[in-house]
């Protein structure tokens, strides 16, 4: 089952055209790669889907309903969560506070406990420093922050721009371990990164865009033996 959908997507930035004319899916329970060079669209398609951004044209889809032009914290409540490219923490408020926030739509505080559980079992680090500001952490630990912010929000599809973004490899291997444990537990990603070995090894899709257009698409394991992916991303 598609649990999103995006459709003939364009994004302008002013008379410039970012994306231009993008058509993607991701199925319910499955792990989405879109990998491409700096300024080939990435960030802008997940701007859009995430309603930070409104499409010039185009339609998203989320759970068979259509979500274009919605505002993002409409899209939030509804499932479909992003942790944004750098981060993007309240570096003046702690730990603690920030997972608060993440989980600001939860109503129930049974619930908001169990996440929270969760999130402080995933990284323990976060639990040692949760009186301490968020601005203060290690990037490594800011972008565990991010991810444990998101948590907090329960997403049925879980947006990634860019996780591994300034990290050492040791932290991008622990990132990435989580993010293919919360796939197994049934959380729907989709994953935009500059580390393309990674995201694909992590995908069960991938996506391919350049210059604002998909130019390969198919299962992950396949577009990781094509040449021409191998050549420009995968260091071949």
């Amino acid at each position: 089952m598609s649990l999103l959908e995006i459709s003939d997507l364009h994004v302008s930035y002013g008379r410039t055209e970012a994306v231009k004319g993008v058509d993607l899916v991701v199925e319910a329970g499955t792990a989405v790669c879109l990998i491409g060079a700096n300024g080939a669209g990435k960030s802008s398609i997940m701007r859009a889907v995430s309603g930070l951004l409104r499409p010039s044209a185009g339609r998203v889809r989320f759970d068979g309903c259509d979500i274009t032009g919605w505002r993002p914290h409409r899209i939030a409540a509804a499932g479909l969560v992003q942790v944004p490219e750098g981060r993007q923490i309240f570096a003046e408020l702690s730990v603690a506070e920030n997972l608060t926030l993440g989980g600001w739509l939860v109503r129930q505080p049974a619930v908001a406990a169990a996440r929270r559980a969760e999130v402080l079992e995933r990284f323990p680090r976060l639990g040692e420093r949760a009186g301490q500001l968020a601005g203060s952490l290690s990037g490594g630990e800011q972008q565990m922050l991010a991810l444990g912010r998101a948590m907090m929000a329960g997403p049925r599809l879980l947006l990634l721009d860019e996780p591994s973004m300034g990290l050492a490899p040791i932290v991008v291997e622990q990132i990435f371990a989580t993010l293919a444990d919360l796939r197994r537990a049934g959380t729907t990603i989709l994953i935009v990164e500059q580390n393309a070995s990674a995201a694909l090894e992590l995908a069960d899709e991938a996506y391919v865009l350049e210059t604002g257009l998909i130019t390969a698409q198919g299962p992950a394991p396949l577009i990781a033996r094509d040449p021409a992916v191998i050549s420009a991303y995968l260091g071949g």
